[in-house]
């Protein structure tokens, strides 16, 4: 073996590398791991000229992807008004107003992160709220589920919104008695505003993604899976062309862009170990807390509502046979049990395909995205598939009292991550960022406690039979992410041949006690054997 360039000693290393699962140290040439074993004998592989990273004792796990983030959008959040999980409408509208004060007549609000299941009565606002701390400026606020939009008159004016105006396919218009907009925009309908703000140029959005990547840095993420559109595309190629790109990235392409990735031949996997092209992503339905999730039986209380199909399944499945063909892969937006359950018949029809052209199942590694409710006939159905169960730990602790309204006592087949892990499916975990914090600690958090970080719903948790094991959840923001982008055989361990990605702690995140987990500090993230973050 040649002289390494650096080793790490004196530390408490898990590789998840099944024949050497604790080390104290590691070898690195380049970005890779050339060798893992104890101190004394990675030490007598290094040179003059090796560097010797003395890691004090710390804890060291494999580095940390999230597998569902919308980058751009939580790089825009750091110069939006935070309205998240706010605990009442009149807080949101105070920082409304305050921002207001801050900016010019005419000039447009932004925020995101509101959520009216966090408030004393949980109804959705209206455009006549905001229009008395805002008459002047046009605002936009996301919610919290980024399924739904609350607006003012001003907004509503500026891009001729009326009762004239057709609610869009896939979407519509909250209107009030006399069918005039009421300043709620649901799904599709909510691009009759937003595509009228103006956005960030690339280069701006580039440097706000440096921003947000040194905050996600040093939370201990050294990989994500965005889903956001082609500006997010652009800004990272230009952090990637001048070395700034500190994270690995796998990029999802929106299927009203996928036509023009088909035209340029592009395939699930091109790219390079920093900036690759993942599946296509397409929306099966909307989300619980714009009440747009796409169910079999009703909303209770709502015998009316069974939420919204944003692209029928008959188009999903013309959709997903074409990627396929094309050798992409797909990713699918599921929330709703009736979702699920469609997006599933889609996928078996295309591994039925795949299969007579003679390709095995791993060859495309599809996905569903959050699987929040399935129908129990369809649970073993994902990894009888081969399908990625791409779900977020944080989404049933920040959703288990709307999920109990809305969805009575089918709650049980709610943010069930336990039985996709025990009928064998491969499972990734993720934030879905700004929906919830870009924070993998706190991810590991709910997933192991079902609490809240205030404790609620109590100490075991909400539906305590649904934790997951601290192996489990690195498991699913290591192993899991890693197998979904078809880089599993040099991501998500610390074993010879890996990219050198890892994450320094200040204790056990696989033993210490759960109540500790908020508390845990991360000492230092490396990518491709580089720090990208060190504590002071």
């Amino acid at each position: 073996m040649s002289v390494v360039e650096r080793v790490l000693h004196n530390g408490r290393i898990w590789t998840q590398n099944p024949d050497f699962p604790r080390v104290s140290a590691l070898a690195l040439i380049g970005e890779r791991i050339v060798a893992a074993g104890s101190d004394h004998d990675m030490l007598a592989l290094a040179g003059l000229n090796t560097a010797r990273d003395d890691l004090g004792g710390a804890y060291v796990i494999p580095g940390l992807t999230d597998a569902h983030v919308h980058w751009a959008m939580t790089s825009c959040a750091l110069q939006e008004v935070n309205l998240f999980e706010l605990p009442s409408k009149e807080e949101a509208l105070a920082r409304v107003a305050e921002r207001v004060q801050a900016s010019a007549a005419g000039e447009w609000i932004t925020g995101y992160g509101w959520s009216q299941d966090f408030w004393p009565e949980p109804q959705f606002p209206t455009a006549a709220e905001l229009d008395r701390v805002a008459p002047a400026n046009p605002v936009y606020l996301h919610a919290k589920s980024g399924h739904a939009a609350w607006v003012n008159s001003a907004a509503m004016r500026s891009c001729g919104l009326n009762s004239d105006t057709p609610d869009p396919e896939g979407g519509f218009v909250g209107r009030d008695s006399t069918g005039q907009p009421d300043g709620m925009l649901y799904e599709t309908a909510m691009d009759l505003v937003s595509e009228r703000i103006p956005k960030p140029d690339p280069e701006k959005l580039a440097g706000l993604m440096s921003t947000a990547q040194q905050s996600a840095l040093a939370a201990g993420l050294t990989g994500l899976h965005d889903f956001d559109g082609p500006d997010c595309l652009q800004a990272l190629q230009i952090l990637r062309e001048r070395g700034e790109l500190g994270l690995r990235v796998t990029k999802q392409i929106n299927c009203e862009w996928f036509d023009h990735a088909l035209r340029s031949g592009l395939r699930s996997g091109f790219g390079d170990d920093w900036l690759r092209i993942g599946a296509q992503k397409i929306f099966a339905d909307g989300a619980l807390g714009a009440r747009t999730a796409l169910m079999l039986a009703p909303y209770e209380g709502e015998p009316d509502n069974l939420g919204v199909a944003v692209v029928e399944r008959e188009e999903m499945q013309a959709l997903v046979s074409r990627a396929s063909a094309d050798g992409f892969a797909t990713s699918i937006h599921a929330i709703g049990d009736r979702a699920v359950h469609d997006v599933l018949d889609v996928f078996e029809i295309a591994r039925k395909e795949e299969a007579g052209r003679g390709q095995a199942p791993t060859d495309l590694r599809h996905r569903i995205e959050h699987v929040q409710i399935i129908h129990p006939g369809d649970v073993f159905r994902l990894a009888s598939l081969g399908l990625v169960a791409s779900m977020q730990p944080l989404h049933a602790t920040s959703d288990y009292l709307a999920a109990e309204r809305g969805w009575g006592e089918r709650v049980r087949w709610s943010y069930n991550i336990r039985a996709q892990l025990d009928l064998g499916a491969r499972v990734a975990l993720g934030s879905d960022s700004p929906v919830e914090p870009i924070e993998p600690l706190k991810s590991f958090y709910a997933a192991i406690t079902r609490r809240r970080p205030d404790g609620s719903p109590g100490p075991e948790g909400w539906l305590p039979e649904l934790r997951l094991t601290p192996e489990e959840t690195l498991q699913g923001f290591t192993l899991g992410p890693a197998w979904a982008t078809n880089m599993d055989e040099r991501l998500g361990r610390l074993a010879p041949g890996y990219l050198a990605d890892l994450v320094l702690l200040d204790r056990d995140l696989l033993a210490c006690d759960p109540e500790e987990l908020p508390e845990t500090q991360v000492l230092g993230t490396m990518v491709g054997g580089t720090w990208r973050y060190r504590a002071p």
